[in-house]
């Protein structure tokens, strides 16, 4: 049985799942099945709060911010991320994300 896929839109500025395109602005549209929709809110989540440990961590003088874990886990995030995109895009998004230095 083929599973029905729904189009959402996704904002990385806000990081946003959205279902309704009007409720606020997006970069990209996916069409993905129910399941998907949960492990963007995931991922956005941890990203939220990778941030706000960058952010205290931005505080300390002598911690680095190159030598910094949650930063590679931050960027590991968006990744994957780009990477679910990439899978359930349109063609000219695919382009697009493939020539991104992180999608590399």
């Amino acid at each position: 049985m083929i599973e029905e896929k729904y189009p959402m839109y996704i904002s990385l500025n806000n990081k946003l799942v959205l279902t309704d395109p009007h409720s606020s602005t997006w970069e990209y549209k996916v069409e993905v099945t129910r399941e998907v929709y949960p492990i963007f809110e995931k991922l956005f989540s941890q990203m939220e709060q990778l941030e706000f440990q960058n952010f205290l961590r931005s505080h300390v003088p002598y911690a680095q911010y190159h030598y910094d874990q949650d930063n590679d886990k931050l960027d590991v995030r968006l990744k994957k991320i780009f990477a679910l995109i990439h899978e359930f895009t349109d063609d000219e998004s695919k382009r697009f994300i493939e020539k991104l230095p992180l999608f590399r």
